[in-house]
């Protein structure tokens, strides 16, 4: 027989608040997952069923509130996602990025290792340069390669002009 969970009372009235004011699915599915065996005596599989998830996600979450409850806190900060392991904010980076902008308005061509030092320079340690290229991508900024052919080009003109002229090659 699986063993009951077993919650003080401080933690089911936090999980209640929770609820009561959960503003994601995630706050309401995580106080959910305590009041539900709580209240109902359901099972893990059963809370997990009900509330539409993997039982090991609802083990996830029972875990965090616990977390939660140690604290006394009711906000949730969900850990996925994000960019939690950024070095520099999104306004630093535009920052960083305005000169090479004036550079390439004014008709600069730009290559990444400079970029990448200079980077390197101001986070104060190495990089990989997929770093820099990821940063360039957020901000809009793409390789810009020669197109085939020329945009005046006339195809209609060239295959005249292949019809009537001579070729040079010919045997005689």
């Amino acid at each position: 027989m699986a063993r009951t969970a077993r919650y003080v009372e401080n933690e089911i009235k936090i999980a209640l608040e929770l609820v009561t004011r959960a503003k994601t699915l995630q706050e309401l599915r995580q106080g959910q997952s305590i009041l539900l065996p709580v209240l109902t005596g359901a099972t893990l599989d059963t809370t997990a069923e009900i509330l539409g998830l993997s039982r090991d996600r609802v083990c996830v979450l029972r875990r965090r509130f616990s977390e939660l409850a140690e604290t006394s806190s009711i906000t949730i900060r969900e850990r996925r996602g994000g960019r939690h392991r950024e070095l520099l904010s999104i306004e630093e980076e535009k920052a960083f990025l305005a000169p090479w902008v004036e550079k390439a308005e004014a008709g600069g061509v730009l290559v990444v290792p400079p970029i990448h030092l200079a980077f390197q320079d101001l986070v104060g340690h190495e990089v990989p340069k997929s770093t820099v290229y990821r940063l360039l991508a957020r901000h809009g900024w793409r390789k810009v390669t020669p197109d085939t052919r020329h945009p005046k080009s006339d195809a209609a003109s060239q295959e005249e002009f292949k019809k009537n002229s001579l070729i040079s090659s010919q045997k005689r």
